[in-house]
């Protein structure tokens, strides 16, 4: 008997049933996952980024990955499409996409960091962790707490209940002191030209509300007008003060009223106009005289609300108009 021969053979029989062993054991061996994305930067205006689960060989079962949001994001900046990431028997990938929701908040560069949960039936090797950068796409360039996609006026501080412009207060926008002949000077609409009665003045409001009940419009000689009770005028809105008649159409939407006294009595060769409050103070001037050339059209604000007066109808944007009553230069509201 060779006891050496038979003690090797006895040691080759014991690894080879070791390995055997070993090697059914390794199926049991639980699979890798790996989270990617398809992109790290995430747009505000409602954009997505996909998130990818990827294991190391194909799930024998289905298989459902937990994760965790967190970083400086709150959870009203984006949504997801699912809670969790599910991968189907059989395949290596599942995904969800995150979606960033559009605010009006200026918040700058925030974080969305998206991690694996402890969780039964996989392995977590490699990246475990990834991070979206969600761009911020709000600006304010004039500081004013109105973002530039809401602001009327972008490039100059303004109020916020005027869109982000600044208030311009109250003034006169429009005078007619000498209306054109025939059906050409009808500036109030009634079908009849008088030279009184088409005469107007344009006041407009850019705010706040004003109240201009006992207010009066004076000429160089008395008052031609006082403000009944009730009158008042909003932020952005318009009055037109005609001498007379009927005034007919909807005049932008302003507000139209006739003289009280009968008249305004602009005279051609020059006159002064003055609108004073309830209790007397000079509120607005309107001098006649520099423009008294007797241009038979009004006399317009070239831009509205903020030019100089310049005869009505020399203006591109009047289209040849005569006058606009209530409204801008080309017709339109303001």
């Amino acid at each position: 008997m060779n006891i050496s021969n038979d003690f090797f053979r006895l040691i080759i029989l014991l690894t080879l049933a070791t390995l055997t062993l070993i090697s059914c054991e390794t199926e049991d061996i639980l699979p890798a996952v790996e989270l990617t994305l398809d992109t790290t930067n995430l747009g505000e205006n409602s954009q997505s980024v996909l998130l990818t689960a990827e294991l190391n060989s194909s799930a024998i079962e289905n298989i459902t990955i937990p994760v965790i949001f967190s970083g400086t994001a709150s959870s009203s900046d984006y949504t997801t499409s699912a809670p969790n990431i599910l991968i189907s028997e059989g395949s290596k990938t599942g995904s969800l996409t995150v979606s960033s929701t559009q605010d009006q908040a200026i918040e700058g560069e925030e974080t969305i960091v998206i991690s694996i949960a402890n969780a039964a039936g996989f392995l977590v090797l490699g990246m475990n962790e990834v991070t979206i950068s969600l761009q911020d796409d709000d600006s304010d360039s004039d500081g004013d707490g109105i973002l530039d996609a809401n602001d009327n006026c972008p490039n100059e501080a303004g109020e916020i209940d005027n869109n982000g412009c600044p208030w311009l207060g109250f003034l006169i926008n429009e005078v007619l002191y000498d209306p054109a002949s025939g059906n050409a000077g009808d500036a109030n609409g009634d079908g009849t030209r008088g030279a009184q009665d088409d005469e107007f003045i344009e006041f407009f409001n850019s705010g706040p509300e004003l109240d201009l009940s006992g207010y009066t419009v004076s000429d160089a000689a008395q008052i031609r007008h006082t403000f009944p009770d009730g009158t008042i005028l909003q932020p952005n809105n318009v009055l037109v003060l005609f001498g007379g008649g009927t005034p007919t159409g909807s005049f932008g939407g302003a507000i139209v009223q006739t003289a009280s006294e009968g008249l305004l009595n602009m005279n051609n060769s020059g006159d002064f106009m003055t609108l004073k409050d309830a209790s007397g103070a000079v509120v607005l001037t309107f001098d006649v005289e520099p423009l008294s050339n007797n241009p038979d059209e009004a006399y317009s604000r070239n831009p509205d609300l903020t030019g100089e007066f310049i005869q009505h109808s020399t203006i591109l944007e009047a289209n040849g108009a005569l006058f606009s009553p209530g409204t801008k230069l080309d017709g339109s509201s303001f």
